[in-house]
């Protein structure tokens, strides 16, 4: 199988352009420690997107995409922060 993935190249002056793929839904939950983080396949594919957008080679280190429920999951999902290190 191969799926083909557009990602926006960063650049300084925009920043992170994240695509997101129509009907996707994202739910993040905190189950005593445990992170679930559960997605229909436009949500898997949408955060495969955001992966590939944020690992760019001139993605400075620190940069980072936060989501939670009133940014792009559902309803009740615990806050997520994906941050790119060294």
């Amino acid at each position: 199988m191969e799926i083909q993935i557009k990602v926006n190249d960063y650049n300084a002056q925009d920043g992170l352009k994240l695509n997101w793929i129509d009907n996707y839904k994202i739910e993040v939950n905190n189950n005593h420690g445990e992170i679930i983080i559960s997605a229909n396949e436009e949500g898997l594919l949408s955060l495969a997107n955001h992966f590939l957008t944020l690992a760019q080679a001139n993605v400075p280190t620190g940069t980072h995409i936060h989501l939670d429920e009133y940014n792009s999951l559902e309803e009740g999902s615990a806050e997520v922060v994906i941050q790119k290190i060294d």
